[in-house]
């Protein structure tokens, strides 16, 4: 019986652009921005500016990619046509996965940070208590159905978009009105003094990068989608142009209501800026706010995990056991099940700042293996079809930029030690599993 039972297409224009717009705007933004302002300065703006250039390349090639191949799967199913070789798109479609588990382990560890910034002293019991549980709702949630992981999205992207909102508000209000000058670079940590260090500025963009995942996870519910060869493209472009220039505009207002270092000081960044800019402002609120944009990237990244481990069984990369979907709300419960046991894991393993920039290193690494699929395809095609597609220059530009970034980003920000092994481990745990 489960044979016949299909995944569903809801997703319209609107629903896909807030889709990926809650997964770009999120977390990222709210954790990072004061570590992205401790290495980059004042020029954190530039930083996020520099990431978003970088993804918008690789979103042209994924836009181009989803409009010939709207199927679960995403970059797995692009290397496959690209190269043909099984192992190139199991390792691709494992990288991604892996990415997406750590992100939400990211944001799960953020979830209990925000939840516990008043009782410092708290234990690590209560902490994994708190991951725990906010795994567990979010299991609940990608279980229901697409259709309810879309409204959830939607919501919440409504509720984390107006904490930027705030932040720009107050923090422009506050410049506005403020008799001393702005800030100067000097109070930039580990910029140079007065100039432009673009060093620390590829660093930052480098851990800036992780703010802007997102739109790649859109191409791994194309089968959920209508129309997905005209509405994917652009909602790609359009949530990352949108999430793009939110990012930038909240840096600079951001490192110009609050020094750099104190920023990079902070456990709540644009807490501050709003408590520095809006002192009557109610904290809570903010913080209320802030818990709904972890709780929307969380949702996000374990909808497109088990959509893509869903995909990958689909085509007979993974064990098929994988790839079955509940008879009532058609949602892949084995998958789903798989991430929480792996998030959860890595979540209470994992630092934020480790699970971040690891989360970016395996994305740039696949980015630039998408890109490179996309010159592979086209240069197989040839002719006629190469002239009226995208040419070669953009996805050889998004390869080399990505791959730039990646060797950009600090050691300290790269997983290591026992997380890398639980990660080697698991993908022996999958070889072993397909030769069953």
């Amino acid at each position: 019986m489960t044979e016949n039972v299909t995944l569903r297409r809801t997703l319209g224009f609107w629903a896909l652009v807030a889709y990926g717009i809650g997964d770009i705007l999120g977390a990222g933004i709210y954790a990072l921005m004061g570590k992205i302002a401790g290495i980059s300065g004042m020029y954190a703006w530039l930083a996020f500016a520099v990431a978003m250039a970088v993804a918008g390349l690789t979103a042209i090639s994924y836009a181009e990619l989803g409009r010939r191949f709207p199927r679960s799967g995403g970059e797995a199913y692009f290397c496959q046509q690209a190269f043909g070789w099984p192992t190139v798109s199991l390792m691709i479609g494992w990288l991604v996965f892996s990415s997406g588990v750590v992100s939400l382990a990211t944001v799960s560890r953020a979830s209990a940070d925000y939840a516990l910034a008043p009782w410092p002293a708290a234990s690590e019991t209560l902490h994994a208590g708190i991951v725990g549980t906010f795994l567990l709702v979010l299991t609940g949630i990608n279980f229901w159905g697409i259709r309810e992981s879309s409204l959830a999205n939607i919501f919440c992207t409504l509720v984390e978009s107006s904490g930027l909102i705030i932040v720009l508000v107050v923090g422009i209000i506050f410049l506005a009105g403020r008799e001393a000058p702005p800030l100067p670079p000097a109070a930039a940590v580990g910029a140079a003094a007065g100039g432009l260090n673009w060093s620390l500025i590829i660093q930052g963009s480098a851990l800036a990068f992780f703010a802007f995942i997102g739109f790649e996870d859109m191409v791994n519910v194309s089968e959920e989608v209508k129309d997905p060869q005209r509405n994917m493209p652009r909602a790609i472009l359009t949530a990352l142009l949108v999430a793009g220039s939110v990012y930038v505009l909240v840096a600079w207002v951001a490192t110009q209501v609050v020094a750099p270092d104190e920023l990079a000081a902070a456990q709540g960044p644009l807490l501050l800026v709003v408590q520095r800019a809006a002192p009557a402002f109610p904290a809570w609120i903010f913080v209320m706010i802030a818990l709904f944009a972890v709780a929307n990237t969380g949702l996000l990244n374990y909808v497109m995990g088990s959509r893509l481990l869903y995909g990958m069984a689909q085509e007979g990369l993974l064990p098929r056991w994988l790839g079955a979907l509940h008879p009532r709300t058609q949602t892949p419960y084995a998958a789903i099940l798989v991430i929480l046991a792996v998030a959860l894991s890595l979540a209470i393993t994992g630092t934020i700042q480790m699970l971040a920039g690891t989360t970016s290193f395996l994305l740039l690494l696949v980015f630039a293996t998408v890109n490179l699929s996309l010159v592979a395809i086209k240069y197989r095609e040839g002719g006629e079809k190469n002239k009226r597609r995208l040419g070669l220059v953009v996805p050889l530009a998004a390869a080399a930029t990505s791959l730039a970034l990646m060797f950009a980003l600090p050691a300290e920000s790269i997983l290591r030690g026992g997380s890398i092994v639980l990660l080697g481990m698991l993908l022996v745990a999958v070889r072993w599993c397909m030769r069953v």
